[in-house]
Parts: structure tokens; C-alpha cells; sequence
């Protein structure tokens, strides 16, 4: 049987600069679950076109929220051919019905447990329309062909998994609804195993907290410090700075970068999101502490939570550069179906658009509290122009020398990427933003 495994672009004509793709791990672990007699072909659009005539018995499609059009598109092109058709993913566990007006069956959260099976009941003729595993035995080694991996430029970083799950549950994100709230963690000798087969030196952690169950990840951090990598992954700040030995092990296990989800700069924001450094005074000596180990920061922003006003895009900006923060990610507030945000703001009125398409945490689609929809999307455009600007990129540099080419080639690709989105916004002038301009 010859299986193709799709990962969809948001748009097809329109792809993410190579060297910021984000490494993708979900289909290689469906093509290590698959049975050795099965032949699997994986493509992820934003590297190559997908050609719809091509040979397949049964088409996996893999989404999130703002490439679910995409994939449906894709699913309609496919069945017209007389394909079979499986979406998964973060989207159709949300929206398992919507999923299925478009294909033939869904898996429901994770794969384990449940792509055997359909593949069997595929090739029996018994396909069912839902497969749902809750609890997915974590235990057993899924071998994956990282060879596979395309993502580009001077980083290629191979993408690995430690844990899932997280048990903060914030009202703006939808990871429980796909892993839960309860931390599983992937055996530390499987781990292992993934880096040594990969060949490769440089990793990408995809766990929402790496250091979530900081006593695996200090047995974890001890383990790969041997192996001599380079790694970048995703971290708790106010967890990692009250354990020294948890960051000292980070550092010596050959971590590079992590990244923050910080969301705000507003006291007031920080204490409603429940964060434990809710002082911005304690927030800057965890990043200056973080700093001081190597590791370079990146941050994640988000501007939109009802308290923002008008002011909230400078005094960020503000503050990253005083605190010489070495990337950030600027977002507006995306109110993912499925999450507390998304249900308050259908209640109330405030859903722009539900076309999945604009929810990318790059585009307004609810109606702002303090500021008009127009006002958000421009504030948080200007405010990443502002901090990849050449005066700001130097500035902060100071702060960022003890790795400057990681430093310097990063800034550089979201300066492009900040030209890329000045294009975008002419589009969103015209389209989404047409009657809410003023």
C-alpha cells in the first residue's frame, strides 16, 4: 500500500522563508508507526509542491487552525481522484466534525495507539470515521528517518519530543485539548536513541516545557550532555531560574536558545495569566540569569488581552531592547476554537471573521477592548519592524555577543520576514480590514 503523509501550507502560493521554517515531527512519527510493508512518501508544502496526481492508495493530511482551509481544499482535490482521505492534527481534534465534512476519517489527538489499527481497517474495507487513543502508550521506540527533514538554511535543526502535555491550561491555547493536562514523558533512553540514529548536532526540543518535571529533565540534560549537541527548546522562565542546577545542567547539556513565553509586559496581564514572576523588576533578573549561562532568548509577545491599550506596543519594544532580548516573536491574540478566549469573545459579539485562515497569531479577527481591530494589527506590525530595525538589531547585540552568529543570521531572517509582512498587510487593507479601518 502506498500511504502519502501531507503537512499543508496556510497558502500554497505564498511560502515561510526557509531558514525560520519550524521542524516538523508528527508525520515522520506516523511513518515510523506504519508496518515496513507499507510504502510512505512525506510532503510538507512549504518545502515542495504536492503533485495531486500522484500514486497513493490513502492521503494523511496533518493541520493546525490557520492551514485547516488548505487541507480541506486538498482533501476535496484528492477525493474528486478517488483518494481516501485521514485528516489529524491540533484542528480536527478540535473540530472533529467540522473535520469530517471534508474527509474520510479523523484521528482524534495523538497517533499512537490508533494508525495501526486504521491502516488494518482500511485495508479490510471497515474504515471508521473516528479513531481516538486518550492515553497512548508513550513507552514503546518510534523509529523516524530524520534524512526527511526540510527544513533549510543555516540552522536545520532536527526536531525531537521528550514530553507532552502541560498542565497550566491558559485560556488562549489549545495544547491540552491535543496532549492533555497531565505530563507524559517519552523514556529518556528513546530520547537518546532519536539523536544518535539522527547523525545530527543540532535539535530543536518541540515540548511546549522542556523542564516541565524538572527531575526527568535533569536525568535528561545529564544523559545528552555526552552526546555533545547543540539544542534549542521551549522553557518555563520562572521554573528555570529557581532551580540553579536545572539551568546549569541546560547549558552544560549544550542548550543555545530558548524559548519564552513571556506574552506581556503589563503587571496587570501577568498576574490575571496566573504567571509566577508577575514583577517585572524579577522578570529582567531572570532574563539577565538566563543570559549569563549563553543562552540566547527568544520571546514570545502577545498584544490584544483586554487590558492592552494604545501604549502596550512601545512599552514593549521598550523593554526588549532595554533588556537586550536576543528574538521575539510578536503575536496578536488568536482565539482558537476550542480555548476559554475564543468562547468569551463568540459570546460577546466580537469574532471578526471565522475563516480559519486569518487564525495565524499574525492577523486580528475579534474585536479589540481598548483599540480598533486596525489600531491591534498595525501596533503589532510597527512594533516588529521597530525591533528588527538596524539600530535596534545593534543595540542589542551588546547583550548577545557570547553567540553572535546565531545572533546576527536569526535577526537577519525576521528583518526579511518583517518585509515579507509589510506586503501582506496591503492585502489585509483590502480585505479583512476594509470595513474596520476606522
Amino acid at each position: 500500500m502506498k500511504i502519502l503523509l501531507i503537512s499543508p501550507a496556510v497558502d500554497a502560493e505564498q511560502r515561510t522563508n526557509k531558514g525560520l521554517m519550524m521542524p516538523q515531527l508528527a508525520l515522520y512519527i506516523l511513518e515510523g508507526l506504519t508496518p515496513p510493508q507499507h510504502k510512505v512518501r512525506i510532503i510538507e508544502e512549504e518545502a515542495e509542491d504536492i503533485d495531486l496526481e500522484q500514486e497513493c492508495d490513502l492521503v494523511g493530511i496533518s493541520c493546525m487552525t490557520a492551514n485547516a482551509p488548505r487541507a480541506y481544499e486538498l482533501c476535496r482535490e484528492f477525493k474528486k481522484r478517488g483518494k481516501t482521505v485521514v485528516l489529524g492534527g491540533v484542528h480536527p481534534t478540535i473540530l472533529p466534525d467540522e473535520a469530517l465534512q471534508h474527509a474520510d476519517s479523523v484521528v482524534v489527538g495523538e497517533a499512537e495507539g490508533v494508525w495501526e489499527i486504521l491502516l488494518n481497517d482500511f485495508r479490510n474495507h471497515r474504515l471508521k470515521q473516528k479513531y481516538h487513543d486518550p492515553t497512548p502508550d508513550l513507552e514503546k521506540y518510534v523509529p523516524k528517518d530524520f534524512s526527511k527533514v526540510t527544513n533549510g538554511g543555516f540552522f536545520r535543526l532536527i526536531p525531537v519530543m521528550t514530553t507532552r502535555g502541560c498542565p497550566y491550561n491558559c485560556d488562549f491555547c489549545c495544547v491540552t485539548n491535543l496532549f492533555g493536562r497531565k505530563i507524559r514523558h517519552i523514556p529518556i533512553e528513546n530520547v537518546v536513541r532519536d539523536i544518535r540514529e539522527s547523525g545530527a548536532k543540532k535539535f530543536m526540543f518541540l515540548d511546549d516545557n522542556i523542564i516541565g518535571r524538572p527531575k526527568y529533565a535533569k536525568a535528561l540534560f545529564k544523559a545528552i550532555k555526552p552526546l555533545k549537541i547543540q539544542w534549542v527548546g521551549q522553557a518555563s522562565v520562572s521554573l528555570l531560574v529557581k532551580d540553579d542546577e536545572l539551568l546549569q545542567l541546560a547549558a552544560e547539556s549544550g542548550c543555545k536558545a530558548l524559548f519564552f513565553g513571556l506574552e506581556s509586559v503589563s503587571e496587570e496581564q501577568l498576574r490575571s495569566m496566573r504567571k509566577s514572576i508577575g514583577e517585572i523588576e524579577h522578570l529582567e533578573k531572570a532574563l539577565r540569569k538566563i543570559k549569563k549561562m549563553g543562552i540566547l532568548i527568544h520571546a514570545s509577545m502577545v498584544f490584544g488581552f483586554d487590558s492592552d491599550r494604545r501604549e502596550i506596543f512601545d512599552e514593549t519594544v521598550g523593554f526588549l531592547i532595554k533588556n537586550k532580548v536576543s528574538t521575539v516573536s510578536f503575536n496578536v491574540l488568536t482565539p482558537y476554537p476550542g480555548t476559554r478566549v475564543y468562547d468569551d469573545l463568540k459570546k460577546e459579539n466580537r469574532l471578526i471573521t471565522t475563516d480559519w485562515r486569518y487564525y495565524d497569531h499574525n492577523t486580528v479577527v475579534f474585536k479589540p477592548r481598548n483599540m480598533t481591530p486596525y489600531e491591534l494589527q498595525m501596533g503589532k506590525v510597527n512594533a516588529r519592524k521597530s525591533f528588527y530595525s538596524v539600530p535596534s538589531v545593534l543595540k542589542r547585540s551588546w547583550g548577545n555577543l557570547y553567540n553572535p552568529t546565531v545572533y546576527f543570521a536569526t535577526n537577519y531572517g525576521h528583518m526579511k520576514q518583517v518585509q515579507a509582512e509589510a506586503k501582506r498587510m496591503k492585502k489585509l487593507r483590502s480585505g479583512l480590514f476594509k470595513k474596520q479601518h476606522d
